[in-house]
């Protein structure tokens, strides 16, 4: 075998077809086989962009995969135009409900705006319309103790609102109004629409509950630090 031939055989071997290795380069990140092929490393992409609640950087998939950012970045690129309708091939495929986009530095999987309505109506008035027994407990503190940390509202209720405050946000009944000077922790108040579903103006219309709490008239002598 000649030199050249040698050479060419080396050369061959560390660069693989379609820029991806046949095994991955990292701490075994691939000891079950799923990242095999070009295909399984889309896959494997798709499943991280499904679970992330904010863009992910190319190195940060890269650093899972196994695989150097620029294979990672072409690989994005066609997942997003594959969503948008597009093959490598020239084909066309039916375009999805949802699209890849690239902002913020990262890349993070959004609901496409045509269907931004249909999603709002089942986010507001679909299976999600009622509020839970927890949930309106939540609401109530946060309505009368506004703005209130979420550590205060545990505290509280006795127990664990974090899940609940992320439903209430996100039914956009209350929003983030600044932190706490002293702790950092996020506050929390009630929102316009908040308002406009109880038919109110402002919370100085919510019903007073002193009268409601025998035993409880020197309630306003007490501040959180008692607590």
């Amino acid at each position: 075998m000649s030199e050249n031939t040698a050479g060419h055989q080396k050369r061959h071997s560390e660069s693989p077809e379609e820029g991806l290795p046949e095994s991955s380069p990292s701490a075994d990140p691939d000891s079950s086989g799923l990242l095999d092929s070009r295909d399984s490393v889309r896959a494997a992409l798709e499943a991280v962009l499904m679970v992330v609640d904010e863009p992910v950087t190319e190195e940060q998939l890269a650093s899972v995969v196994g695989l150097p950012a620029v294979t990672i970045r072409e690989l994005l690129h066609e997942l997003a135009r594959e969503y948008d309708g597009y093959t490598g091939k020239g084909d066309t495929v039916p375009v999805r409900g949802f699209e890849l986009r690239q902002l913020a530095g990262g890349w993070r999987v959004y609901s496409r705006p045509a269907y931004a309505e249909i999603v709002s109506a089942f986010v507001v008035d679909g299976q999600t319309a009622r509020l839970t027994q927890a949930a309106l407990e939540t609401l109530a503190v946060i309505a009368y103790r506004q703005p209130v940390s979420r550590a205060r509202v545990s505290a509280i209720r006795g127990v664990n609102v974090d899940s609940v405050v992320r439903t209430l946000a996100q039914r956009g009944l209350i929003e983030e109004v600044g932190t706490d000077p002293v702790s950092g922790a996020f506050l929390y108040r009630t929102t316009a629409y908040f308002l406009e579903r109880l038919g109110m103006g402002s919370v100085d219309e919510l019903p007073q509950i002193a009268p409601h709490l025998p035993g409880l008239e020197n309630l306003q002598d007490f501040d959180d630090s008692h607590f």
